[in-house]
């Protein structure tokens, strides 16, 4: 098995907000054994460089009809300042068709916004950055009923955020793909959730046992 993560990205992209599980994902430094296989790929509108929120420019590494989509895709939607620019209603578009086929949605701050604004959250549980937030920039907003107040929510093959969530929202994507043991993921998330020691120590104990 081979999960193909692809990052949505876009100009004003939160960069804080994907760190943590893209460098996990990336990187495998914590993957247990048997862990399946993961690329992780940029995909933008087009090849053309653009900004982060942080001032970092990031070449795509491919394009929107480049995505496979099928159960073993997964879809990262970051924050940004320019959601609600219309090229990006495609990727929104290809977000419908990443749940519909059972693959994995990611969706994290002001990409939550435009999930919303498309109607992809008014029947599966979510969060963002409070359901006011929701109303006020979300026109077509209608799952109210199915808002959760947490910094992150998973939902089978959704997995939403608030921008304050980014933590959790990776914990949540690496236990959702299967990629660490258990206890290493519990040490890993309390270690950076605390910055205490003891969680540290227990999350390089957990890869030294063999696992």
């Amino acid at each position: 098995m081979m999960f193909k993560v692809y990052v949505y990205v876009l100009d004003t992209l939160a960069d804080w907000e994907l760190g943590y599980v893209t460098a996990e994902l990336n990187s495998r430094r914590f993957f247990k054994k048997d862990a399946p296989g993961v690329s992780v790929k940029t995909v933008g509108i087009s090849k053309e460089p653009l900004k982060t929120m942080g001032g970092l420019s990031i070449v795509p590494d491919c394009v929107l009809d480049e995505l496979a989509v099928d159960g073993e895709s997964v879809l990262l939607l970051p924050g940004a300042n320019t959601w609600d620019r219309p090229e990006h209603g495609a990727i929104i578009q290809k977000a419908g068709e990443f749940l519909s086929a059972g693959a994995v949605v990611c969706a994290i701050c002001g990409a939550t916004a435009a999930l919303a604004n498309a109607g992809l959250l008014d029947n599966r549980m979510h969060t963002s950055n409070g359901v006011g937030y929701l109303e006020m920039v979300s026109p077509g907003y209608k799952g109210q009923d199915f808002y959760v107040d947490q910094p992150s929510a998973a939902d089978h093959n959704l997995i939403t955020a608030g921008s304050a969530g980014a933590l959790l929202w990776a914990k949540q994507i690496i236990e959702r793909l299967n990629v660490f043991q258990p206890d290493t993921l519990e040490a890993w998330y309390a270690y950076f959730s605390t910055g205490e020691a003891q969680h540290f120590f227990a999350l390089m104990q957990t890869l030294s046992a063999g696992q």
